[in-house]
């Protein structure tokens, strides 16, 4: 089956994610122009697995947003195969998975069944069916006995664990990960990396998780709201090193 393509693929194409001069601006609260906080970008991503890298404040998570539709570009524009962020945002949102760092910003149910139910309400499916394909998702999430527990009583892992199986219950064909193994321990870390190279959706990471970021099959770097740097995950990760190491030479003689 094709990476980005699902068995019940409704028609829409999905030919890869592709940035074209896409910039995002953002207002001065101060009163002055407009700065600019990304791009412009001009990118296409076809590859399954994308890791996106950079510093803090470089850019990326703002390109992570965009690929869904959470940040639209001030100028230029982004498409998801043959859909554009701007014009068709719902279809895109319901197409493009996000997960983020933090489980308790994505889980708003009081109980794992119940959340993962009102994604499954948001697909579609009927109201007498959502209970047992909710009961089912977590097991296959080995989250089962946990289904009726108060989410606040599951560790960070679980509730990472169960964000993810909410956001896979809506059957995106695209997924996009903020920062998915920073809150974690090694053993959920691990869990969670298993959990995201095994998925047949494409997949774009946002990472600093240089370990997980070798696994995938493509890599960006970004640097001051630019791609710096497009390629294989081992070249991507020296050059991100790269400019770690300079930033904190400039810090060291400022």
């Amino acid at each position: 089956m094709d990476s980005a393509r699902r068995h019940d693929d409704p028609g829409i194409d999905f030919r890869g994610i592709d940035f074209r001069g896409a910039a995002v601006d953002v207002e001065d609260s101060h009163g002055g122009a407009p700065i600019r906080i990304l791009g412009p970008i001009t990118a296409s991503l076809t590859h399954h697995r994308i890791a996106v890298l950079g510093a803090n404040g470089s850019g990326k998570t703002t390109a992570a947003r965009l690929i869904n539709g959470l940040t639209l570009p001030t100028f230029g524009t982004v498409k998801v195969g043959d859909l554009d962020t701007r014009r068709n945002t719902k279809e895109i949102m319901r197409s493009v998975g996000f997960l983020f760092a933090d489980p308790d910003a994505q889980i708003i149910l009081p109980t794992a069944v119940e959340d993962v139910s009102l994604s499954l309400r948001r697909r579609g499916v009927p109201a007498k069916q959502r209970t047992e394909q909710a009961l089912d998702l977590l097991g296959e999430y080995g989250l089962r006995e946990a289904a009726f527990q108060p989410v606040q009583t599951l560790s960070g892992g679980q509730r990472q664990l169960l964000a993810l199986a909410g956001v896979l219950a809506t059957e995106p064909q695209i997924l996009v990960c903020d920062e998915p193994t920073t809150r974690l321990d090694l053993g959920w870390r691990g869990e969670i990396i298993d959990r995201l190279l095994a998925l047949e959706q494409q997949l774009v990471v946002v990472t600093h998780d240089l370990e997980f970021a070798a696994l995938m099959d493509h890599a960006l770097v970004f640097d001051s709201g630019r791609v710096v740097f497009e390629g294989s995950p081992t070249a991507a990760i020296d050059r991100y090193r790269e400019l770690a190491a300079r930033a904190r030479s400039a810090g060291r003689h400022a």
